[in-house]
């Protein structure tokens, strides 16, 4: 993704930070081997649909990199090669699903979720409030959440 993203710094070091929130609640929330793989690998590719969206429609927004990213995603992870059918299915499944907040329960859709959230609350600046809201209405792995409120509320 540092390849693709070639030129675009903010984009990558969204990209790898979400990754490594991900992979450290994944861990926190004692996923099993195949199912951390599967998350790490959607964090790296979660906007991947940008570049895509700003090409075809001029810009972008949360429900166009889900339109677009899961095209893009199946390509790169088909020519990386190293994952099965299955894998690039969920993972392209996540990336066409991280911008709609309840379409389910699974683990590794909430972490990368939470993961995504943690990062853009940050580089968007949200107030107290806006954080406090989502991690009432998003937030519900405990590792998402004690990592959500060390990062913005501190020992205050």
């Amino acid at each position: 993704m540092i390849n693709y993203d070639n030129g675009d710094p903010k984009r990558i070091q969204h990209t790898t930070k979400v990754h490594a929130y991900a992979s450290l609640i994944g861990m926190g929330e004692g996923l099993d081997e195949e199912t951390q793989f599967i998350l790490e690998s959607a964090a790296l590719v979660h906007d991947i649909g940008i570049r895509a969206s700003e090409k075809k429609f001029g810009h972008q927004n949360g429900k166009l990199q889900e339109q677009e990213g899961p095209a893009v995603a199946r390509d790169l992870l088909t020519r990386i090669g190293g994952y099965t059918e299955e894998q690039i299915e969920r993972i392209c499944w996540l990336v066409a699903h991280h911008h709609t907040y309840h379409a389910s329960d699974d683990l590794d859709y909430q972490i990368l979720i939470e993961a995504d959230f943690l990062v853009n609350l940050y580089e968007d600046n949200e107030s107290k409030d806006a954080i406090q809201a989502v991690r009432k209405n998003i937030f519900k792995t405990q590792s998402g959440m004690k990592m959500l409120d060390d990062m913005f509320n501190g020992n205050k």
